[in-house]
């Protein structure tokens, strides 16, 4: 069986710091749950591996790692960064109660530490659909355009602050190319 420092050095040469327990597992070659759940236990309690959620660890705390990649990473499913947090980023909605945002399969509000997240459900047809999403730093983020079309699928009557930054000709082109219902602008 490997040394704790063994296991220490097998995560840090992961390009990640964030792991499911599913991960913990399987790079440090433990079949046995109890074993593993064990493991993670002392190694919480001696902090060398930090409880971020349910079932997912870092070797930092969870305040020094970024938010979006805790939010994905807890979603645990494919997800991408849209609506609130791409808008408030560029201006276009001024908003006081943040929560980082994301579409993925599943409707979910969580929080963690002092971050709020939201996933907001949207089906496979749509959400699968890469118009509009680009990847950066490991992760799916919703161009603006994608962004005000995915809040415009989910609330037609949003309002918007911003509106005279938008290019409403490409939020309608991906509107069609996901193939949304079309909004009138």
């Amino acid at each position: 069986m490997a040394s704790t420092a063994d296991r220490i050095v097998i995560l840090a040469r992961q390009k990640q710091s964030i792991f499911h327990t599913q991960d913990l597992a399987r790079l440090w070659g433990i079949e046995n749950l109890n074993t593993l759940y064990s493991l993670l236990r002392r190694y919480h309690s001696k902090r060398i591996l930090f409880r971020i959620y349910k079932g997912l660890y870092s070797l930092l705390p969870v305040d020094q790692l970024d938010a979006l990649i805790v939010g994905a990473k807890a979603l645990h499913s494919f997800a991408y960064v849209s609506t609130e947090t791409v808008l408030v980023e560029a201006g276009i909605i001024a908003q006081a109660d943040y929560h980082y945002t994301f579409v993925s399969a599943h409707s979910r509000r969580f929080q963690i530490g002092n971050r709020s997240f939201i996933s907001r459900q949207l089906k496979d047809e749509y959400l699968y659909n890469s118009a509009g999403i680009s990847e950066k730093n490991g992760l799916l983020i919703a161009s603006l355009e994608r962004a005000v079309a995915d809040l415009l699928y989910f609330n037609p009557k949003v309002y918007l602050d911003g509106v005279d930054r938008l290019d409403f000709a490409k939020v309608r082109d991906i509107q069609k190319e996901v193939g949304y219902p079309l909004t009138p602008l």
